[in-house]
């Protein structure tokens, strides 16, 4: 497991969901973990005895933005990592959402991150060891989001951020990207139904099996150590192996085995 004793780490909506999973991966390898949020949760995130502090902040407002990093800063004296992963969108068709949803999906999704990376970017620049700002992306950015469109686009705009932004920042800042595919959190249910749903829908993943957000962590914690010190402007997919191509379902020969 790799060591980030001592490593100060920012993780947005990191208290619950993949972002808990992410919180507590970096808290197992020894890192001090900040999750920030819209609302104090029930209960922070944890791994043995450590715990991570959280402050209360919502992404989508740049003063809260300004806020936080200003108590890190204080509190801290810098930062090493930030887990870009705070997003989301609930399920509307495109031709029937109105413009002011678009505009939401589009502001919590792609702008507030590329916000939060100018402001980590500002204090990493000016650390010794530079920093590493890790942002979560998702499959919705590389094919077809019917029923989240917009936040499809959004996603596809941030792999494009992290191509940009590891050429203008380096060599002091490291930015990649990790694409979950299918993942199994406390809202599952509201994506894919019930436990028979749920069920149906991992076996449509090769590796039979939808992530857990402890399986995002990880890669996250592992993109944040110096183990991946030459892997900048990268996009890592986590999706168990992808999806079965619709068309094997429905040809009548050269059945793939499912």
């Amino acid at each position: 497991m790799n060591d980030l004793s001592g490593k100060i780490i920012l993780v947005t909506g990191g208290a619950k969901g993949i972002g808990r999973g992410i919180s507590e991966s970096f808290l197992a390898r020894g890192a001090q973990v900040v999750a920030c949020g819209r609302e104090m949760p029930a209960e922070l995130p944890r791994s043995g005895d450590a715990q991570a502090r959280f402050i209360v902040a919502d992404v989508r407002d740049a003063d809260a933005v300004e806020r936080l990093f200003v108590q890190i800063e204080a509190d801290y004296g810098g930062l090493d990592v930030l887990v870009s992963n705070a997003g989301g969108a609930p399920f509307a068709l495109a031709d029937s959402a109105s413009p002011r949803f678009h505009e939401a999906i589009i502001r919590l999704n792609l702008i507030a991150p590329l916000l939060l990376a100018q402001r980590a970017n500002a204090i990493m620049q000016k650390r010794a060891g530079g920093g590493t700002i890790v942002f979560v992306a998702s499959v919705s950015g590389l094919r077809a989001s019917p029923g989240t469109a917009a936040y499809g686009a959004a996603k596809a705009g941030v792999l494009s951020l992290v191509q940009s932004l590891a050429v203008e920042w380096a060599p002091k800042v490291r930015v990649v990207a990790v694409s979950p595919g299918l993942v199994h959190t406390e809202k599952s249910a509201l994506h894919y139904g019930d436990e028979q749903g749920i069920a149906q829908v991992a076996a449509t993943v090769p590796l039979q099996r939808m992530a857990t957000p402890a399986d995002i962590g990880a890669v996250c914690a592992w993109l944040a150590s110096s183990d991946a010190g030459y892997v900048s402007g990268a996009n890592l997919l986590v999706h168990g192996g992808g999806e079965r191509p619709a068309f094997l379902a429905a040809a009548t020969a050269n059945i793939a085995p499912p």
